[in-house]
């Protein structure tokens, strides 16, 4: 993955100050879809699945950063060690992710630690009755939250799409190390797709 960073730095296709996405998806631990299961009564044998977190460079749709382990579960525990990650291959100036995202710390980190100057995330109450947070980014946002930046979340969706369509939604591997490292391999295999075409 850094090898592939350098490449499109090189070749000037990743920006000074990037704009990114952090998010994840679910994939199919089989060839059989989940909602043929779920048509036959069968989705009981299968309430695990391999998940995805990633975070994707906007203008070019490549993944600086990869977190795998089994859904259904939370996707805040993923993100410090996903955009830990991708710093290290990608200078971030604008993150942008869904509500499950919306953590105090979260915000404090990228921007006094990583040196990531603006986090997008929509408020996500944590109690019916609280209306305004109290903490300093979450409550920066809840006064003015950029609407039309956070838009440009898109290219996460898209990202998601153009990696389920090339290397298809489904896993190969049994094991859990073995689905683990296939992961790895398709996120690879997707950035090297997209600089060869790019090329």
């Amino acid at each position: 993955m850094a090898e592939t960073f350098r490449i499109a730095r090189r070749e000037g296709r990743v920006e000074e100050k990037a704009e990114a996405s952090i998010d994840a998806t679910g994939m199919e631990s089989h060839h059989v879809s989940r909602h043929f299961l779920f048509r036959s009564g069968r989705m009981k044998q299968y309430r695990r699945f391999p998940k995805l977190t990633f975070v994707s460079h906007h203008a070019t749709h490549l993944i600086a950063a990869m977190r795998f382990r089994y859904g259904p579960c939370q996707d805040s525990p993923d993100f410090l060690p996903a955009v830990g990650q991708a710093v290290r291959h990608l200078p971030i100036d604008r993150l942008l992710g869904d509500g499950a995202y919306d953590v105090e710390n979260h915000h404090r980190v990228c921007r006094t630690q990583w040196g990531i100057r603006s986090t997008i995330f929509p408020i996500n109450p944590r109690r019916s009755h609280q209306h305004t947070p109290k903490t300093h980014y979450r409550a920066q946002l809840h006064r003015r939250f950029p609407n039309r930046l956070y838009g440009r979340r898109w290219h996460a969706e898209s990202t998601i799409s153009q990696h389920k369509r090339r290397l298809g939604p489904a896993l190969r591997s049994r094991s859990d190390l073995q689905r683990e490292c296939e992961c790895r391999l398709r996120v690879v295999t997707h950035n090297l797709m997209i600089l060869a075409r790019a090329g």
